[in-house]
């Protein structure tokens, strides 16, 4: 394997992208966009249509696309560095893959499915002597650093608790946990872990305290057989139902084009062509009532830290917004933030001020924390200057904690 100093003096950095979906889209525009310091060396894909968009869009060459990971691994070591932005459970088995070849790994959020293999891609980490960073892109983002910071400075005194509340909002929630990928715990996991992940990664690290004891309520609730109107069908083009249905596909995707970016469009067809496939034949067509879900639709969390700060945290699909809410509470006063303002209040001398982030709301790449994920992945491993706030090892308590809250959710059910 290189040497640090060896990657340093070659430049740019050279990373084969594992995945063409949407986050790796996303963190495709930080390789663009600094061709002075990386380049992508190849992209794997098994979908044949995304691959070869994907590639075409920066000019990979037919003979570094791979239709499959044991293509890709099987070269042994042909760059410096993975970004892997594969489904939750492909993410063990690519990491420990990956650093046993050498490469080192920014790998997607959530870094496994269970604290068992995250541990273990750890443990594999260290003893290679790689790099893995983890996309717990909150780190990044203006304002959840500016909450921090606020928090953390003394200006209000010591924390002493923390509310905070992830909406998912109902279309999100529909394409994506009920009728997508992320929708059966088998594949991607509980949803708290694949959703809100970097929720509790963020948490941790505002209160700079580990989690000493926590209990949790959720279940499937709603999107059931159970709860289908009745008449319904299998599919919404075919129900009766649908011109009332708040979860309609005919609805989301044909009337409205929402959460259409992942729709595979052929040459020679048309993005309207590929929804009516969908929805005549495909898994975003099905009724939210019929299909293979099994995840949570709400999850409510009580944490308490080993500092002894008090934590609640909500996470609900059943919401029109999906703007996180934190309420920070400190000994001299209290930080309220719902991503487009925070507002600082004092107890003594009484004084408010405003903040505001309405400018960042809907910024592309997540206010460009996407993009400065990926540098700082890239400046960890050439041995630049970094703060490597998103490194396996730290990031491991975020996985711990949600396996215990999961493990509380399953507890408290019986």
């Amino acid at each position: 394997m290189d040497s640090l100093d060896n990657i340093t003096a070659r430049k740019p950095v050279s990373i084969v992208m594992i995945g063409a979906g949407n986050r790796a889209r996303k963190y495709l525009e930080y390789i663009i966009s600094s061709p002075d310091k990386v380049t992508l060396a190849g992209v794997v894909e098994p979908n044949p249509l995304r691959r070869d968009v994907f590639a075409d869009h920066c000019g990979v060459p037919a003979d570094r696309r791979y239709a499959s990971v044991d293509e890709f691994f099987n070269l042994g070591r042909v760059a410096d560095a993975v970004i892997i932005a594969t489904p939750d459970d492909c993410h063990y088995e690519q990491s420990m893959r990956a650093i046993g070849l050498g490469y080192h790994v920014l790998l997607e959020k959530p870094i496994a499915q269970t604290d068992e293999e995250g541990e273990a891609i750890a443990r594999a980490a260290e003893r290679a002597g790689v790099v893995v960073n983890v996309c717990y892109v909150l780190h990044f983002h203006p304002y959840f650093l500016k909450l921090r910071e606020l928090a953390r400075s003394g200006e209000l005194g010591r924390i002493v608790s923390v509310s905070h509340r992830s909406p998912v909002g109902i279309d999100r929630a529909t394409h994506v946990y009920v009728r997508g990928a992320w929708g059966r715990k088998e594949t991607s996991g509980p949803l708290l872990t694949s959703k809100c992940c970097h929720d509790i990664d963020f948490l941790i690290w505002l209160t700079g305290s580990r989690c000493r004891r926590v209990s949790s309520y959720g279940s499937l609730r709603w999107f059931t057989e159970a709860n289908a109107p009745e008449g319904s069908a299998a599919r919404c083009i075919d129900c009766s139902a649908e011109s009332g249905c708040p979860f309609s596909a005919v609805d989301l995707y044909r009337r409205r084009h929402d959460w259409i970016s992942n729709f595979d469009v052929p040459a020679g067809t048309t993005i309207d062509d590929a929804i009516e496939r969908e929805l005549a034949t495909g898994v975003y067509g099905r009724c939210v009532y019929r299909c293979d879900n099994d995840v949570v639709d709400r999850q409510v969390v009580a944490m308490e830290t080993e500092s002894g700060i008090t934590i609640d945290f909500a996470m609900d699909l059943f919401t029109t917004d999906c703007r996180r809410t934190t309420r920070i509470s400190l000994t001299n006063g209290e930080i309220v933030g719902d991503e487009q303002s925070i507002t600082v209040s004092t107890f003594r001398p009484r004084s408010t001020r405003r903040i505001d982030f309405s400018h960042t709301v809907g910024a592309p790449f997540h206010a460009g924390a996407d993009l400065v994920t990926v540098e700082n992945f890239v400046n960890a491993i050439t041995g630049m200057p970094d703060d490597s706030r998103t490194d396996i090892t730290d990031a491991l308590e975020s996985q711990r904690t949600c396996d215990a809250i999961e493990a509380s959710r399953l507890e408290l059910r019986r």
